[in-house]
């Protein structure tokens, strides 16, 4: 039934404690039913329960659990559940497609919903799993028989076995994939299926996931998050781990190779990062250390699949897709694809490479096959089914029909073929007249719709801020099919619905995952401990021989990765420089503080383009105070060239390559996209004029990019990947340097006036302290001689800008200049593949060291009788088109994009049913 419009009170802390009061909210919970409208409930009107039993004792399996809740109370609890979503947030495990972000900007480049996880795991004793695993095994076993019979000798058709209008109208049957065969004795590699727990403690398939399964990528999370949030329970509870199936997988990925292939090259295909199950893509692909690869990255050349790496073409011997089978192949099935590989079919069919799961396996998630599969697993396996599927009829039969249009409101209608949109139906929801409509969309098409009996699924607790509620509960199981036989998850992955009393559980409408404990058999668990713990939490693929190929659009990624990452870096350190003069002066514009910060505003917006800023400025406008301008060029994430903006495009870029980067790259990310949203929140809720202040955040940020370039230095091995993040740093760094030189020094503005400017470039360029070591002579405030006399071309002031100048610009010791950055660029260049490109580059790093080499700072220094510095506005523009020009060369060179796919004006029969 769905949520009602009110309900049982949910448990609270009483003196019997949480567990208590959640067996007092169940009690309560069956006063709340409707009758006829919901399914019956378990014995005493209650669904079963996964914590207590119909007694309300505790389960065996749950006490050390239930035990920790008791102890933890209702505040405990909600701390648990706040930490879990810290971590998830710190993760970035995401779940869903793209949604309106902020400010109206659409987000394409990742998901942008949090994954939902409830603290406390569902916990199933050795004896249960030992109970459910056969016949989650023979279900895999049947699957397989069942897909491959349909694609060869069709005998379960041919018998009348299967009505043959189930398989062949259904849209996941593709006739061009027929009597493609596998490469191992298992045509189906991996699958999931959903299981619910009726009244009679009887597991039951609601259905099963061929096509491409996803979930066990968020199983591995969801571990890894409860282990960290109820440590002392995890360490001493005897579990089953997760990561022999990982392992499993991946020796499965490695016997999937087509004959002959000794040391096979495997990649994950995704739809990209703003695919829903993105995270779970990325993640998997990080567990076993496999290449994850999007369409627009392989390609199929004289009947071969090859991945597309920087300076070569790698072989592709399996492709383990998450692509739904009709997008993988625009020749021969979806002609306006863009997700997959011209030719990848025939690749198949010819055994050049092996697609797991195979294209075409869709068709066993058509839930108008479970009328059958009993019957067809009597035929393919000679016995009956150990699970049974949900009580289902086709509706293409007359008499089901009949029977079920009658009584509708009994029933679960569903669509035998999955689309955007075409959600179940449940009957006793829908007014008279929605039921009307529904029989006459049933009678148009009766082929395309089965009808199941609602399963009463039992209820597990999730944490909420009124305490414990029950809500029902669906166990998804993997099996993966190795050495001939399928090996299971332990557990798998729980989800449980969205809001109380609703039997509608999907992730897409707010479905909330738990963790799944199988107890081991050992009384010491299968390695517990803690460091089984991270091991679990950490599976390792085994290493591999060959060396790792990168595509060009991982290595584009990873270039713009660096370059976002810096440009936020240095944008952070402008603004907090800027943004700490006007605290000081911004509101008193005739001082030398007041006119050195006009120019650095107009400089901050030059650098960051963000127009028109503060750019009045320039043309003598009165300085008003900027603080509302500086808050938004650090929140403001749909301006381009604002902090906010830099940091976004930096998250978003670091999703595409998740795989590459360490795990604890996103617990410093999220801290910083965090302490953005923070600020913004704030801002928005404050009263005008009482705008936060921004050097905290600032702080913060900066705090958090710095964690993040250390993880890049010191986290990542370097590999080709690594010199295209450090090339990308590198130039960016350049450009943002020569940006500000060119906007603050361009003329003089008198001597103090100079003297604060130049103290300020210096703090931005981190340089300040390494800068008045050198000139430790110098006096007055701030640490610079004003000297000279304003527009001169000797004194003090000269020499100062001349100094600044040879720091920022030719000092090869100085990390921050603009020679380390091109000899840093050199060096990463030399690391990467296709030397002939690569010369192309080299050459013009060379004339760009060359030109600073014949560079005077005295000279550069000078001012002309208008205080123009003339010399070095010509030498940093000419570097600003330079190091521009690099970057772009470095994309031309490697980040070719292939020519988009064109449809041809003709039909492309077969990939439809």
């Amino acid at each position: 039934m769905t949520a009602q419009t009110s309900g049982p009170a949910p448990s609270s802390p009483e003196a019997g404690g949480a567990v208590a009061g959640y067996v007092g909210h169940r009690a309560r919970a069956a006063l709340f039913e409707v009758p006829g409208t919901a399914p019956a409930a378990g014995p005493g009107g209650v669904s079963l329960d996964e914590l207590v039993g119909p007694d309300g004792a505790v389960r065996a399996a749950s006490r050390d659990l239930a035990a920790s809740v008791d102890l933890l109370g209702t505040a405990g609890l909600l701390t648990r559940r706040a930490q879990v979503r810290r971590l998830v947030e710190d993760d970035g495990v995401t779940y869903g497609t793209p949604d309106e972000a902020r400010d109206g900007l659409r987000d394409t480049a990742r998901p942008v919903r949090r994954w939902q996880l409830d603290p406390l795991p569902v916990v199933l004793d050795a004896d249960e799993w030992a109970a459910l695993a056969p016949g989650v095994r023979q279900r895999a076993e049947l699957l397989d028989a069942v897909l491959t019979d349909l694609y060869g000798p069709r005998v379960l058709l041919r018998e009348g076995v299967v009505p043959a209008q189930v398989v062949l109208a259904h849209p996941g049957f593709l006739r061009v994939a027929d009597q493609v065969r596998a490469t191992v004795s298992r045509s189906l590699f991996l699958t999931a299926t959903d299981l619910g727990r009726g009244p009679d403690g009887v597991w039951r398939v609601l259905a099963d996931r061929t096509q491409a399964p996803s979930g066990a990528g968020y199983a591995m999370e969801n571990r890894r998050v409860v282990s960290r949030v109820l440590p002392g329970l995890y360490r001493d509870t005897p579990l089953e781990r997760l990561r022999a199936f990982f392992h499993t997988v991946r020796a499965a990925l490695q016997e999937a190779a087509p004959a002959g292939v000794e040391a096979p090259r495997v990649v994950l295909l995704t739809p990209g990062a703003a695919s829903e199950t993105a995270f779970d893509q990325a993640f998997l692909a990080t567990l076993l250390g496999y290449p994850l690869v999007e369409g627009q990255d392989l390609t199929v050349r004289d009947g071969r699949v090859w991945m597309r790496s920087v300076g070569r073409l790698e072989p592709v011997d399996v492709v383990l897709r998450r692509v739904d089978a009709s997008w993988c192949d625009p020749l021969e099935l979806r002609p306006d694809s863009r997700l997959g590989v011209p030719g990848l079919l025939e690749a198949a069919r010819s055994g050049a490479v092996s697609v797991v799961n195979p294209l075409g396996a869709g068709v066993l998630e058509n839930p108008g096959l479970a009328p059958f599969l009993a019957a067809a697993c009597r035929v393919l396996l000679g016995g009956d089914p150990l699970l049974e599927s949900v009580p289902t009829l086709w509706l293409g039969d007359d008499a089901a029909r009949r029977h079920v249009l009658a009584d509708l409101d009994r029933y679960v209608l569903k669509p035998i073929g999955r689309g955007v949109g075409r959600a179940s139906v449940f009957g006793w929801e829908l007014s008279e007249a929605a039921r009307d409509d529904q029989r006459r969309r049933v009678e148009a098409d009766p082929g395309a719709w089965c009808a199941q009996e609602p399963l009463d699924m039992s209820t597990a607790p999730v944490v909420t801020s009124r305490g414990l509620e029950a809500r029902h509960l669906v166990l998804r199981t993997f099996a993966v099919a190795q050495g001939g036989e399928y090996r299971l998850m332990a557990g798998g992955l729980a989800r449980v619905a969205g809001r109380v009393g609703s039997r509608f559980v999907s992730s897409s409408d707010g479905a909330l995952a738990k963790d799944v404990w199988v107890l081991s058999p050992d009384a010491t668990g299968s390695g517990a401990g803690a460091i089984a713990g991270v091991a679990d939490s950490l599976t390792l693929a085994a290493p591999s021989p060959l060396t790792p190929a990168l595509a060009p659009r991982v290595a584009e990624d990873l270039f713009w990765l660096g370059r976002y990452a810096e440009r936020a870096e240095d944008t952070a350190r402008l603004l907090r420089v800027v943004d700490d003069l006007a605290e000081d002066h911004g509101r008193r514009p005739e001082t030398v503080g007041g006119r050195a910060l006009a120019v650095l505003l107009t400089a901050t917006t030059h650098v960051t383009t963000t127009y028109p800023g503060f750019v009045a400025l320039d043309e003598g406008a009165d300085l008003e105070p900027p603080h509302g301008e500086l808050l938004r060029l650090v929140v403001d994430a749909a301006r381009p060239g604002t902090l906010g903006f830099a940091v976004r495009r930096t998250a978003e870029v670091a999703h595409g390559v998740r795989e590459q980067l360490s795990l604890d790259t996103w617990v410093v990310l999220g801290s910083i996209e965090r302490v953005v949203a923070e600020l913004s929140e704030h801002a928005a809720a404050a009263a005008p004029g009482d705008e936060p202040p921004l050097q905290p955040t600032l702080a913060r940020v900066l705090e958090g990019l710095l964690a993040f370039a250390g993880l890049g230095a010191e986290s990542m091995v370097r590999d080709t990947g690594w010199y295209f993040m450090d090339l990308g740093r590198r130039l960016e760094r350049g450009l943002q340097l020569v940006s500000v030189l060119r906007a603050a020094l361009a003329r003089s503005r008198g001597a103090a006036v100079d003297a604060l400017v130049l103290e300020s470039v210096l703090v931005a360029g981190e340089s300040v302290i390494t800068f008045r070591r050198r000139h430790a002579a110098g006096g007055a405030a701030y640490g610079l001689a004003p000297g000279g006399a304003p527009g001169g071309t000797g004194g003090g002031s000269s020499a100062h800008v001349a100094g600044v100048l040879d720091l920022l610009l030719l000092d090869r010791t100085n990390p921050r200049s603009l020679v380390y950055q091109l000899e840093r660029a050199e060096a990463d260049l030399r690391h990467l593949p296709d030397p002939p490109r690569n010369a192309v580059l080299d050459t013009g790093l060379r004339a760009v060291a060359a030109r600073l080499r014949e560079a005077d700072p005295a000279a550069l220094a000078a001012t002309g009788p208008d205080g123009a510095r003339t010399a070095l506005t010509d030498l940093l523009d000419a570097l600003l088109r330079e190091v521009a020009a690099l970057s772009r060369a470095v994309e031309q060179a490697h980040f070719v994009h292939a020519a988009p796919l064109r449809p041809l004006p003709v039909a492309t029969p077969g990939w439809q049913a």
